[in-house]
């Protein structure tokens, strides 16, 4: 199929009311490979290639779907250590690999084809290219299901990461930051990333009250939670529980932003099956539904975005989700918003008035009981912080916690709604699941 442009499935503006689809698409499998810091550039078990083939397996194998039942392969071409278009494909030097390699796909890089081929799919007939991120992806699968592109649907994400390469190719490797660079990105594309959310964050601080470390409690929780999640980085490397005094003894990146304020680059994929509601109450998983998809994209005023239009687009992305589900605030049970960095969490547990938590109040929030156990088990999938940067554990852990499959890390309070996300407050989208499709 061509660009995935070319098909309308977006749904990135405000008023667009409830999603025709709404409950007519669901979710059947899921499947995670291991978790590495990075690829050791040898073990050709554990490339980003032989992750993918085994997630996808592994949804398939729990939807207890054949390969000859797959019409669909929605698979992300930007990998973070390279991709096959746009700026990530410059994150990086290139060519890592001398001959006889004449290709990266299988080692580094991941398409659709690509696993097409080597799954041995025969019928797919939906596999556009130039696809988003994972956000976006898994909107465009359900759009796409539920328009009757295909059926049987598999969304791959997979994150590279090599020693030295995260994000060092391209404008990164020059010297001198050039043009608007200078003032959006002087340190190069992360710490530019980490500029611009700071900013923000000091003007909540200084309207709202309170101090950076206020993020503390929320930062070391998602750490209790990923160490709940056995297939991410944290629980599968064994790494000892955050404390209190690890955080503030930690070394600031960009102050206020401290080291574990920040996800860790990891060598991973995932997979997800989707397919109609009517197709999945035959396969071997009890399957969680889709009540709506949104995406948006923002534009900001200047080359910095402040807090009001932080707030702005918050609220407007909580309007379009909301909305399109016929569900409110009230109505969320499980929330797993996009935590790359700890700072950006407070802007959507707001936005979203999850648990009735309004402007300002977040850090107060976090104080409180916000354990898997309590009242108000904020992000229980850990997230980024807690599993690596996966940006797939928001998806798994909503899905788990519908069906009532994620172990330790099983809410006490109700199940039967989940909002998740990656995505900044800028960009991206987000996705929302029932328990029951209506």
């Amino acid at each position: 199929m061509a660009a995935s442009e070319r098909y309308q499935w977006r749904r990135d503006k405000d008023g667009t009311g409830v999603w025709e689809h709404r409950g007519k698409v669901a979710v059947a499998g899921v499947g995670h490979s291991p978790v590495d810091r990075r690829w050791d550039e040898v073990s050709m078990d554990k490339t980003l290639g032989a992750y993918s083939i085994l997630a996808c397996h592994k949804a398939m194998d729990e939807a207890g779907v054949s390969p000859d039942q797959i019409d669909g392969v929605i698979c992300c071409d930007s990998h973070i250590a390279g991709g096959s278009g746009g700026s990530a494909s410059q994150w990086a030097p290139r060519p890592y690999f001398a001959p006889p390699y004449d290709s990266e796909l299988g080692l580094t890089l991941v398409n659709a084809q690509w696993l097409i081929d080597q799954l041995h799919l025969p019928n797919v007939t939906f596999a556009p290219t130039g696809v988003p991120t994972i956000s976006e992806m898994v909107g465009m699968a359900a759009q796409a299901v539920g328009d009757g592109q295909c059926h049987t649907c598999l969304v791959i994400y997979p994150t590279g990461n090599l020693e030295g390469r995260y994000r060092r190719g391209g404008e990164n490797a020059d010297d001198y930051a050039r043009g608007a660079r200078q003032w959006t990105a002087p340190w190069g594309n992360h710490g530019g990333n980490d500029f611009i959310n700071i900013f923000p964050h000091n003007q909540y601080c200084l309207k709202y009250g309170g101090r950076h470390d206020d993020v503390a409690p929320f930062v070391i929780n998602q750490h209790r939670n990923g160490l709940l999640t056995p297939w991410g980085y944290n629980a599968s490397h064994n790494m000892p529980q955050l404390t209190i005094e690890d955080y503030l003894a930690s070394r600031f990146v960009l102050n206020p932003l401290r080291l574990w304020d920040c996800d860790r680059p990891v060598n991973a994929s995932a997979c997800y099956l989707f397919t109609t509601a009517e197709r999945a109450r035959d396969m071997r998983q009890k399957p969680v539904y889709v009540l709506n998809h949104a995406q948006h994209n923002f534009k900001q005023r200047s080359t910095q975005a402040d807090l009001d239009e932080i707030e702005d687009w918050t609220d407007r992305a909580a309007k379009r989700m909301y909305e399109g589900a016929g569900l409110g605030p009230a109505d969320v049970d499980i929330f797993n918003p996009y935590d790359g960095y700890s700072i950006m969490a407070q802007f959507f547990l707001e936005g979203f008035q999850w648990h009735g938590v309004k402007r300002g109040d977040a850090f107060a929030f976090y104080k409180g009981d916000i354990r898997v156990e309590g009242p108000h088990p904020f992000c229980s999938s850990g997230g980024n912080l807690g599993t690596g940067r996966c940006r797939t554990a928001m998806y798994t852990d909503s899905i788990e916690q519908l069906r009532g499959t994620a172990g330790a890390r099983q809410v006490k309070v109700r199940a039967e709604t989940a909002l998740a996300a990656f995505t900044t407050p800028s960009s991206g989208g987000w996705i929302m699941f029932g328990k029951e499709p209506t």
